[in-house]
């Protein structure tokens, strides 16, 4: 993987770029970034670079041996560790290496959710075991086979748990000519004894007009469609790329029709609704979720008398528009509030039928009975 295939980023490049041409390379560091920032692709990049044997001022060759087998993630020199779902206590990640390659060539913006589903392993609790600390300490204590360098690129530190500990050593006196990449989305999880040991590189998420131009020119989007993905997106490639895939209208009928139900408290009709999105799916959840929360966010806009804000399509605009007749700004504010913990309870694999349906009843305390919540009360609004 080459800097050039990467979104953005410029800045972050040049600055690893020179850490390399002016011999700075700190043995351990942390890319951290959010989802859909590029922060893996990126250390995938830099390790290439690092390893190539005719590198420009700019970028990676891309034709020598060490690139060519780096493009295939094969280089004899590169390692790899993230979370998995260990089947026996002895497995480690490189049981699952051929998924792995696989996930990142088709997917270089990974996120742990599409890993998931090449695991075949939706609904289990990911974790870096003891037994891959373990593999780690004994891959990186060879000398390097072709490159000046062995890399060891590690995902997701957060699901390191204590075992982690285990690796402090090597990280704080690795073998010479032994780099670290730690590819992190939550600072706050990862631990503290390990992030103290590393050289922090802050990766920004992207901003709209990265994404809208990189729909536009890879993948053949019109302005008009680009520019809604990338607002929605919020500057997440990866949730962008999955948009691509999805209906967005088909989310927009969806989300009215649960409010409409909602604002007429019709419990049978939304029992049968709430089967419905329990059986989407948790990818498809999760973006029902997103556009909900991004399209309430738009009614508080027009709340708010900040219309000139709004980006909505003019079908959506018109409904947004009659929706705010029904409800206040507050009532607007509790629902995106509520979107946004069942996003959270989504993502953590709560049951979808019961999480859904207790949503719905929230929504028809706050549409129907006009009562918003204020701690574990509701207040008449």
């Amino acid at each position: 993987m080459q800097f050039s295939s990467i979104v953005g980023q410029g800045e972050i490049k040049q600055r690893l770029i020179n850490t390399v041409k002016e011999n700075r390379v700190s043995h351990a560091q942390l890319f951290l970034g959010p989802e859909g920032s590029g922060s893996l692709a990126l250390a995938i990049a830099y390790a290439q670079y690092v390893s190539c044997e005719d590198k420009s001022d700019h970028d990676s060759c891309g034709v020598c041996a060490s690139c060519r087998k780096y493009q295939k993630l094969v280089h004899p020199d590169l390692h790899f560790s993230y979370p998995f779902f260990a089947k026996h206590k002895d497995d480690t990640a490189l049981s699952f290496i051929e998924q792995w390659r696989d996930a990142i060539i088709k997917h270089p913006y990974l996120s742990l959710d599409i890993w998931r589903g090449y695991l075949d392993a939706e609904n289990k609790q990911a974790n870096i075991n003891i037994a891959e600390c373990h593999q780690i300490i004994k891959k990186l204590s060879f000398k390097p086979f072709e490159s000046a360098y062995k890399i060891l690129i590690l995902w997701l530190p957060e699901y390191l748990d204590k075992t982690g500990n285990a690796l402090l050593k090597i990280i704080e006196e690795p073998q010479p000519n032994t780099l670290f990449l730690l590819v992190a989305q939550n600072q706050d999880q990862i631990l503290n004894t390990i992030l103290s040991r590393t050289q922090l590189v802050k990766i920004p998420c992207l901003n709209d007009n990265e994404v809208k131009q990189y729909l536009i020119n890879e993948h053949h989007q019109t302005e008009h469609a680009a520019a809604e993905i990338a607002f929605l997106s919020d500057g997440n490639l990866t949730e962008a790329l999955a948009m691509l895939n999805n209906d967005e209208s088909s989310y927009h009928d969806y989300f009215l029709k649960w409010l409409r139900m909602c604002f007429s408290n019709k419990g049978l009709e939304i029992v049968d609704f709430v089967d419905v999105l329990a059986k989407l799916g948790r990818e498809n959840q999760k973006n029902f979720m997103r556009y909900g929360i991004s399209y309430i966010r738009e009614c508080c806009m027009l709340l708010a008398g900040a219309g000139n804000l709004v980006h909505l399509p003019a079908k959506e605009l018109d409904t947004a528009q009659k929706m705010i007749s029904v409800m206040s700004l507050p009532m607007a504010a509790a629902i995106s509030e509520l979107l946004e913990k069942a996003h959270y309870h989504v993502e953590r694999n709560a049951n979808p039928k019961i999480l859904f349906l207790d949503v719905s009843l929230q929504i028809v305390k706050i549409l129907k009975f006009k009562t918003i919540p204020q701690g574990t009360h509701y207040i008449p609004n």
